[in-house]
Order: structure tokens, then sequence, then C-alpha cells
């Protein structure tokens, strides 16, 4: 039998409030509303020479630095079929249908994402997070999980694998 070895954080601090709407059924837009998200990460692999899966320490800072990005944001996506989002130096419109939003630019992350679900920013985070990681890390580890609660009780999760050649996610 091989033991199979996961090291997971999450903190109090590992929050971010933002704000997004979301799209279903086609043609529904939601109205723009925020959360408090709290995220949850874990990764698996074999145990190093110091007899853990991951620094805890480092994994906690990659993710605080990434959920710092996204804090007191409106997150917008960029690949959505019918939401157009045009960036400037200083605003940022967006359109879906017959509605329109300007928002700030520095107020804005555009997210390569096509909706702006607790289950495709949790895959950003989690591609994010594999982009940052040490070469040894991505050859070491296999897997990845990130869990975004959007509402207490709500949690999206995506598991990924850890892949050494991964191209990066565009803007």
């Amino acid at each position: 039998m091989t033991e199979h070895f996961r090291a997971r954080v999450t903190k109090d601090h590992l929050v971010f409030s933002a704000a997004h709407f979301i799209t279903y059924n086609g043609d529904v837009c939601e109205r723009l509303h925020g959360h408090n998200w709290r995220v949850a990460v874990e990764v698996a692999g074999p145990l190093d020479e110091n007899h853990y899966v991951f620094d805890f320490i480092a994994l906690r800072d990659a993710v605080q630095a990434l959920v710092n990005e996204l804090d007191h944001r409106m997150l917008l996506p960029t690949q959505h079929a019918a939401i157009r989002v045009e960036a400037g130096s200083k605003e940022v419109e967006v359109r879906f249908v017959d509605r329109r939003w300007v928002f700030p630019r520095e107020d804005c992350v555009l997210l390569p994402i096509p909706n702006t679900t607790a289950e495709r920013l949790a895959w950003w985070l989690g591609r994010r997070l594999i982009e940052q990681l040490p070469p040894e890390g991505r050859i070491r580890l296999s897997e990845l999980q990130v869990e975004i609660e959007e509402n207490f009780g709500q949690w999206a999760i995506c598991t990924m694998p850890v892949v050494a050649d991964l191209p990066p996610i565009s803007s």
C-alpha cells in the first residue's frame, strides 16, 4: 500500500470581498451584487525530504497574494459570449444585451473566464497557483484543489492536476 498525502490551508484571512454578476439560461443576467468569499486550498503529492507535501506557509502566502488581488474589486469575465468588456486606461465599460455598467479601471479585475461563478473563480485561482509554483513543486505535486465559499455553506470546488508544462492562462 502506498500512502497518499495532502496539505490544506484555510484561514480567517483567506477571504475577499468582491462584486460580480453572472448570467444563466443564456439570456438571464443577475443584478450586480457582492460576497465575502472564503478560500481553501489543498495540494496532494508525496512527502519531500522534510516529510511534508508542501510548506504550509508558502502555500498560505501564495493564496493570500491572489486573494489580495481580488479583494474589494469588481470581478468581470472577459471570455463570456454575450458580455462585452472594454477596458480603457481610466474606465471599464461592460455591456450585456441592453444593460450597461461603467466602473473605475482600478476597481476591476478582468478575468479570462466565461462567467464569474464560484466554480470558475476556483478554477482561475487554481491555475494561477500552479503557475506560481516553483519548478520542483510542479514536478512533485500531483493535484491541487481550490474551494471557494460564496455564501455560508455554498462551496464551489475545482480539482486539477498539477502539470509541469502548464501554459499560462490568457487575460
